[in-house]
């Protein structure tokens, strides 16, 4: 650790800040922010003596100690430094640009000159997507969909990042988002079909004649396959139509990106195939979230990285086209920083030609169109000309680690050369962005159980009838999660138990956390429950309450006996801060995920083995002491748990630390176990750091994950 003084200018004040410069410039951003409340996304700093900008290419030992913030949005200048950020410099660009030259020349002696080949290569899909606009195939694909289910998902997943009143187009970005996940989970691929009689293993033995009833549904290419077991014949038909793939539910990329787009198509989204002439198709959609087109691969589940062919997979790449019922469009350019050599491989047609031939199609397409929207089109088709332009010259974030291939065998995607620079990496940012815990739900349901616990222990209830409430409880809310998101209601059955009134109450206060209510009355010695509140919020709270059932249940069942002191879970958690780590998992390793209550989540740190952290900031700059932390191990792979760390605590936000607790070599025995720590420095603080030094085991793994934090608090 070398801890360094920086002396902090803003305006007309000045802040003293202590770092560790070990821990890197994102920390010192977080420290700054802690104490200006300027976000790290706005931050400009500069050393006093130099005036150059500080970033994290600079080694903070060396730097000067006097530096001067400038706040971006007050200076008028974010996009002008956005900008600046990821241009390429001057002589990069100058060397890609005669580098394009070089390769258009060379392009008009060695592509065909009349652009047939490219012309039978893009055409076939215009019938294609026709097939998309059909209200039979819309009408079969959206049956198939589990909306409310879907629906319940996009707007939690909205409401965790505290959007809790979602415009229109937000709420249609995320059931977008949603459903790429749903389909992902739902459609089957395709190495080799296992044996039609007997499920067994098998092996390709060449091509069939399509019979009449594949025909039918576009399934001219038949594969063949040998059982191995059985040494029956399996055939596999490569159908077109997506309404066949609606029933079959399978297929290789091709047939994932077809039904895909079928979906998208059904539920009223401009969606587009993007044929990808290497051996590829997924699908783009337009955003009005965004304003944009974003793309979204089915066979990966990976949406808006359009970089994940060239950067993940080290795909060679020549044309990218996007063919819907309006338009042919080549969008190559949003899928390379590399246009200089994506360049020297077009040879189909001259650049010329292939822009004629597109154009060609797109007439065709819109033909019969009013002026109105042929106008509209074509404007469409300018601004995204324009955005493409800009796009290809932009500089990839370093701090997104895209993957290889994850879909098909791993022997065929390394065969192809798709696996990238390990099998192994997955998507990941080393550069997070402040995140807010919105997790008053959990913090008011393990109040709601730890008074519930307590009272059960002061009328000195039996385990017996103490696992009954809870049997009952847990009854109750399964029943619940299983209806209709927006009219959830049930039934308490009390099956005779002896309730009091004062538990009662408490199961009233359990059942106000979770946004539901008891309706007056009851019907055959039953309490009827239903919404008290927005539906949205009760469909976050109930995975929650139902983990601390189950684990509350696991406890006394495995103890043989209940005690008051010590319990989980307890009424003083902490709630509502924010939060900064050294890297995360997307999109479902995000370290929000620590906080969230729920079993089955998780923060992931890619490159945490050897050391992470996570920075903790107390909402509204409160003082708090920290009485006790526990921490929750992971779904599987243990070797990634924390084994060795030490907490700090600022009362200043960060300018000085305190360490309030160190733990050495600590196992976690099984998973989601959860382990308590009291905190014996007792200090106040508004800013809490965890310093994870290392993971069980180091040699076997490069990332650490932990399943749930909780910081408990005097709120005396």
């Amino acid at each position: 650790m070398v801890a360094r003084n920086f002396v902090v200018r803003h305006h007309d004040e000045q802040f003293s800040i202590e770092c560790d410069t070990d821990l890197g410039f994102e920390v010192l951003q977080y420290q700054i922010f802690s104490i200006t409340s300027v976000p790290p996304e706005d931050q400009k700093i500069l050393v006093e003596d130099g005036d150059f900008v500080v970033s994290d290419e600079f080694d903070l030992e060396s730097i000067s100690d006097k530096l001067r913030l400038v706040s971006i949005q007050e200076e008028g200048e974010s996009e002008k430094l956005r900008v600046a950020e990821v241009e390429k410099s001057d002589e990069e660009l100058a060397r890609m640009l005669q580098a394009e030259e070089e390769a258009l020349l060379l392009q008009e002696y060695a592509a065909s000159s009349d652009g047939r080949e490219f012309e039978e290569r893009v055409r076939p899909y215009i019938l294609q997507v026709l097939m998309y606009e059909d209200p039979v195939r819309q009408d079969a694909a959206r049956k198939t969909v589990p909306v409310d289910e879907v629906e319940e998902k996009a707007l939690v997943a909205l409401a965790k990042e505290g959007i809790l009143r979602p415009s229109k187009d937000e709420s249609d970005h995320a059931f977008l988002l949603q459903l790429l996940f749903w389909f992902k989970e739902s459609f089957r691929w395709v190495n080799s079909p296992p044996c039609n009689k007997c499920g067994g293993e098998t092996s390709n033995i060449g091509m069939g004649h399509p019979e009449q009833s594949e025909k039918e549904f576009g399934g001219h290419r038949v594969e063949l396959y040998r059982c191995k077991i059985c040494s029956s014949i399996t055939r596999f038909a490569r159908y077109n139509d997506p309404l066949k793939l609606l029933e079959t539910r399978r297929g290789r990329c091709g047939e994932w990106a077809n039904c895909f787009t079928l979906y998208c198509r059904a539920f009223g989204y401009e969606a587009r195939l993007i044929l990808d002439l290497t051996d590829h198709v997924w699908t783009e959609c337009f955003s009005r979230s965004l304003g944009r087109w974003m793309h979204l691969d089915p066979c990966e589940g990976v949406y808006d990285h359009p970089l994940l062919y060239e950067k993940g997979w080290n795909k060679k790449l020549n044309y990218v086209i996007a063919i819907a019922k309006d338009r042919a469009y080549d969008v190559t350019k949003r899928y390379t920083r590399k246009w200089h050599e994506v360049l020297s491989r077009r040879n189909l047609a001259t650049e010329t030609t292939v822009a004629s031939v597109l154009s060609s199609i797109r007439k065709e397409c819109r033909n019969g169109y009013s002026s109105e929207i042929l106008l509209a089109l074509v404007d469409r088709d300018n601004k995204e000309a324009e955005e493409l332009e800009r796009e290809v010259y932009l500089q990839h974030d370093p701090s997104i680690l895209l993957p290889g291939r994850q879909s098909g065998a791993i022997e065929w995607r390394r065969a192809r050369s798709e696996c990238g620079i390990s099998d192994s990496i997955s998507l990941s940012c080393s550069s997070c962005p402040v995140r807010i815990c919105i997790d008053d739900h959990v913090t008011s349901i393990y109040t709601a159980f730890a008074l519930l616990y307590s009272q059960i222990f002061v009328e000195n209830l039996s385990q017996t009838n103490f696992l009954g409430v809870l049997e009952m409880l847990q009854r109750l809310l399964l029943n619940l999660k299983t209806k209709p998101f927006k009219k959830r209601t049930s039934f308490l059955g009390l099956n005779g138990l002896q309730i009091s009134e004062k538990i009662m109450l408490c199961i009233e206060r359990l059942l106000s956390a979770t946004s539901l209510k008891r309706e007056l009355g009851n019907t055959d010695g039953n309490v009827c429950v239903s919404l008290s509140g927005d539906p949205v919020q009760t469909s976050i709270a109930l995975p929650v309450a139902l983990d601390v059932i189950k684990e509350i249940m696991d406890n006394v069942k495995e103890n043989n006996v209940y005690y008051e002191d010590e319990q989980f879970p307890k009424v003083n958690r902490l709630s509502s801060g924010s939060v900064l780590a050294s890297g995360e998992q997307l999109p479902l390793g995000i370290v929000t995920s620590a906080f969230d209550g729920i079993l089955s989540t998780k923060w992931e740190e890619p490159n945490g083995a050897k050391g992470c952290w996570l920075i903790y900031k107390v909402p509204d700059d409160q003082l708090y002491e920290l009485l006790s932390y526990d921490f929750l191990s992971a779904n599987d792979a243990p070797e990634r748990d924390p084994m060795d760390w030490i907490v700090e605590g600022s009362e200043d936000g960060g300018s000085s630390w305190n360490i309030l607790d160190e733990q050495i070599s600590q196992i976690f025995e099984r998973r989601f176990q959860r382990k308590t720590f009291t905190v014996k420095k007792k200090s106040q603080s508004k800013v809490f750091r965890f310093r994870f030094l290392k993971v069980r085991d180091a040699k076997a793994t490069c990332r650490f994950q932990i399943g749930g934090i909780n910081l408990y608090v005097n709120l005396n």
